[in-house]
């Protein structure tokens, strides 16, 4: 019933910028706090900025101050800025609720995520 699909992946160079997309559809109410995740080869997936549906946000240490997460829900699209890109940004990024609860109310299931390559 709820379908996420990431968009916007690339094979960037660092320092370059990239946007992300996130196509939502399904119970609008599944989509009241949404995240942004990543998962680096060998290591767990987390969530790197969180956006309520009043457009209250937050981010991880790592990414602050460089990614930008926004919502429109006219489009149920989420978006992810990224700007001044770094090696270890590689990654596959995937959209979702922002908690584990939700997640499994709505029965969202993970996407297949967009691949974020920086660097060679």
């Amino acid at each position: 019933q709820v379908h996420l699909v990431e968009s916007g992946g690339a094979q960037v160079q660092p320092g370059d910028s990239l946007r992300l997309s996130c196509a939502g559809s399904g119970n609008t109410i599944c989509f009241s706090a949404m995240a942004w995740y990543r998962q680096a080869p060998g290591k767990e997936r987390e969530a790197i900025a969180s956006i309520t549906k009043s457009g209250t946000t937050a981010y991880t240490p790592s990414v602050a101050g460089r990614f930008t997460i926004s919502r429109d829900d006219s489009r149920m699209t989420l978006y992810l800025q990224m700007s001044n890109l770094k090696p270890e940004d590689t990654a596959v990024y995937y959209c979702n609720a922002d908690s584990a609860a939700l997640q499994a109310v709505c029965e969202m299931e993970w996407g297949q995520g967009t691949q974020v390559t920086v660097g060679s």
